[in-house]
């Protein structure tokens, strides 16, 4: 039996292996649609003696399958966005504690006490839709910052911009959480000079606006805000887990979340570090769905497990999925 403790006490790379490989039987055993993936790949809990034996599944998945690995009684399903027509990703979630705590801790240990802080989320594109994770998540931060002002705002950006100079210029630490088209359209009317805000970014112009090199949005950014870096974050409807980049564009992971660089040529194998390739991720919270997901994002893998993203896949190159032809 794995217990949510073992997941979210992880404190070496032995505890992080051995309880991968522990996720990896439960999965298999519970999991009918990732065991018959595995089996097509002729893997099984024989033969999977590391983290580079285990398979992961295409993200695919989660729009075409029920990716379940609990007979417990579903508590959420959170679903991606997607244009009128576009199938959606449908995430079950039987026990959402786990995501309570996963993104609680992970929080935590990026950036202290949440009550040390006023939350702002702009987030119009998340809050107009049904079963967003990340309206989940910034609602019950919100909610647990104690904090007055804490709160969302859809379409009144000069309201939000009145609020974020006064709470900054009184010395309030202020983390402001917005979708890329959203924060350049806060910026656009308004010039701010802030000192005690964290401005982050969750990525994505939605189709609002002309996509660009993060580069370049982050000059951007940094020039409206008046902020010397923009921090990120990295989740999906898929995962329980969030990595967060503090700047640079340069993330990291909490200790129960890894990332793995697979090569775009052949899907099962992984490359050096610097190279780019496709994103793997291993997400232990997501021990009741599916915790090996290979995601159609690229990007690098440095030394010291950090890892940036560059991209998506071209939805018509077939190397970026390979995996779906079996």
């Amino acid at each position: 039996m794995i217990s949510t403790g073992d997941i979210f006490t992880i404190s070496s790379k032995k505890d992080f292996e051995k309880l991968t490989l522990k996720v990896f039987r439960h999965q298999y055993d519970n999991n009918i649609v990732y065991k018959n993936f595995c089996n097509l790949l002729k893997k099984d809990k024989s033969n999977v003696k590391s983290l580079l034996d285990i398979p992961f599944l295409p993200i695919q998945f989660f729009k075409s399958h029920d990716i379940i690995s609990s007979r417990e009684t579903i508590q959420e399903t959170f679903t991606s966005s997607g244009t009128t027509g576009m199938q959606t990703s449908n995430h079950f979630v039987t026990d959402v504690s786990i995501y309570e705590q996963s993104y609680r801790n992970a929080f935590s240990e990026f950036y202290g006490n949440i009550e040390d802080y006023c939350v702002l989320a702009l987030l119009p594109s998340y809050l107009e839709r049904e079963g967003s994770s990340l309206i989940y998540m910034i609602n019950d931060l919100i909610k647990s910052s104690n904090h007055p002002d804490s709160g969302f705002y859809l379409n009144n950006l000069d309201e939000l911009a009145i609020k974020l100079a006064e709470l900054d210029k009184s010395g309030q630490n202020v983390i402001l959480i917005g979708v890329t088209y959203a924060l350049l359209d806060l910026i656009e009317p308004h010039q701010f000079e802030l000192k005690n805000t964290i401005v982050m970014e969750t990525g994505g112009m939605k189709g609002k606006r002309k996509e660009i090199i993060r580069e370049e949005l982050h000059e951007i950014l940094c020039q409206g805000f008046g902020v010397p870096v923009i921090h990120s974050e990295y989740g999906m409807t898929e995962l329980l887990s969030q990595a967060y980049s503090l700047g640079n564009g340069i993330f990291e992971c909490p200790p129960w979340m890894q990332i793995l660089i697979r090569d775009t040529e052949d899907a099962l194998s992984y490359i050096d570090y610097g190279k780019t390739g496709g994103v793997n991720v291993i997400d232990l919270a997501n021990i009741n769905s599916c915790s090996f997901i290979a995601t159609q994002d690229l990007g690098k893998k440095y030394p010291n497990h950090s890892f940036e993203v560059l991209g998506r896949f071209d939805n018509s190159d077939i190397r970026g999925c390979n995996l779906m032809v079996l």
